[in-house]
């Protein structure tokens, strides 16, 4: 179901041009990284400020037949320099009200929702729902999400001289054992701390 007003953003992995109408029929907005190889024409090129990192900012029509039969609508093509890296991106939507500047920022802050579900898989132990609809969920989480804050407040006030990652695996090894927790951490002093490497690209590396 596609809520009415609403921006679903997306990397261009997803690019379904049947799933973007759909969006558009909806009358909900879609973001998405446009592939480097898409065939389209160019109807018209909106003015700009160059300044703000927008290259290009375009109504097009899909060209290729099957895009074409897909999505048989008008489309927005914006062209963006991340003025940090250098790096060009070109976007599609089908909203033509907002600013390309702030379609840009609007990709960008989908990196905001990427970190968060990154930050879940690295400190919070949710190895499964158990329940799948939406209460289930946000209930699972917040518990898990509480539980992590408490831990965190044990460990500031007890001052204790440890990462908070090597605390919660310490606990999660002893939950049932009724021991000092200084008694616990002194025992454990020994443990390896896992480094994180993660394979997760910064924003506009992708």
């Amino acid at each position: 179901m596609i809520d009415p007003g609403s921006f679903y953003i997306m990397d261009r992995g997803y690019i379904d041009f049947d799933r973007l109408f759909h969006i558009h029929q909806s009358q909900g907005f879609f973001v998405i990284r446009a592939k480097s190889n898409l065939s389209f024409k160019r109807r018209y090129s909106h003015s700009l400020d160059k300044s703000t990192g927008v290259r290009c900012d375009q109504t097009i029509m899909l060209a290729a037949a099957k895009s074409a039969k897909e999505y048989p609508d008008k489309m927005r093509r914006i062209k963006f320099t991340d003025t940090e890296t250098g790096k060009h991106y070109v976007f599609l939507t089908n909203n033509f009200t907002l600013s390309a500047q702030v379609i840009a920022e609007l990709y960008k802050c989908r990196w905001q929702v990427e970190l968060f579900f990154k930050w879940i898989k690295q400190h919070l132990r949710i190895k499964v729902f158990y329940g799948t609809s939406e209460n289930a969920v946000k209930t699972q989480i917040w518990t898990a999400i509480s539980v992590y804050v408490l831990i965190a407040l044990v460990k500031k006030r007890m001052n204790l001289d440890i990462t908070l990652y090597t605390f919660l695996q310490i606990l999660s090894v002893s939950v049932f054992e009724k021991v000092d927790i200084f008694q616990l951490v002194t025992n454990s002093a020994g443990i390896n701390e896992d480094t994180y490497i993660s394979n997760q690209l910064n924003l506009f590396d992708l």
